[in-house]
């Protein structure tokens, strides 16, 4: 598929995707939901794939919806909203599940959707002139597609707070709520990028795999209820091709197959 609102580079299983739309901010529309909602569907399939890398061309990672296309949606129907929505939802899951661990480099504005799209990264590295926000009740709106995988990251009580406000925040306070797991200077974004991208390579892509599956599971339910399926997911790694290799590289003093040198 050509994309009009996305680049998108693989080197040696890494996939870069870029948001494309510098002149509205990166903001989303249908077009670039459905190129992201293809995408991610693709990926999500696609085992060669081993790192995914998020970031926006421009001055900002993403400035959330595109005022052009809410204006347009003033005019929908309640339906055609639902269905419209409903779109933008399949997309986070989905970008949610995606097997290989997605990093988001941020920089800029990263508010309503955009902030929303960190959310659903596994890794956030944020440059320190990063600016975040769930801004979407100062237009009359509310934070509803995104909201659970925010509230997922940064929990109820801060959710509350910057949902109800709207109140724009910077990279430091994200990464207090957990929302940002690395701030830098924008100089060295990429430097610490690459630092995360080297550690992801040293696992396993079935193990990490597994290992976001887990994640999202333990999360909706409590220790006592995921206790069997713990014990199952550790059983079939132990027993797996990749646990086996990488017990067997261990005691043999050298490097697992899967080891990728970027």
């Amino acid at each position: 598929m050509g994309f009009k609102y996305l680049n998108v580079e693989r080197q040696q299983g890494i996939e870069r995707l870029v948001l494309n739309r510098p002149d509205v901010r990166n903001a989303f529309n249908e077009g670039m939901i459905a190129e992201l909602t293809w995408w991610a569907d693709s990926v999500s399939s696609d085992r060669s794939v081993r790192l995914v890398i998020i970031e926006g061309a421009g001055p900002v990672f993403c400035a959330g919806a595109d005022l052009e296309w809410m204006g347009r949606m003033a005019t929908f129907s309640r339906e055609q909203n639902v269905d419209d929505a409903m779109e933008a939802a399949r997309l986070f899951s989905t970008l949610d599940r995606l097997p290989a661990p997605v990093i988001g480099r941020v920089h800029g504005a990263a508010l309503g959707g955009g902030a929303g799209l960190a959310a659903i990264c596994d890794i956030v590295i944020a440059a320190d002139n990063a600016v975040f926000g769930f801004t979407e009740v100062r237009l009359g709106l509310i934070p509803a597609v995104i909201a659970p995988f925010v509230m997922a990251k940064i929990g109820r009580s801060a959710s509350r707070e910057l949902f109800l406000t709207g109140e724009r925040f910077g990279a430091a306070r994200a990464r207090e709520l957990g929302l940002v797991h690395s701030v830098v200077p924008l100089a060295s974004l990429d430097v610490e990028v690459a630092r995360y991208r080297d550690a992801l390579l040293c696992g396993a892509p079935g193990a990490i795999a597994a290992a976001k599956q887990l994640i999202a599971e333990v999360g909706r339910r409590g220790a006592a209820d995921v206790a069997m399926l713990c014990a199952e997911a550790i059983a079939a790694r132990r027993a797996s091709e990749e646990g086996q290799e990488g017990i067997k590289a261990f005691l043999e003093k050298r490097e697992p197959s899967w080891r990728l040198e970027p």
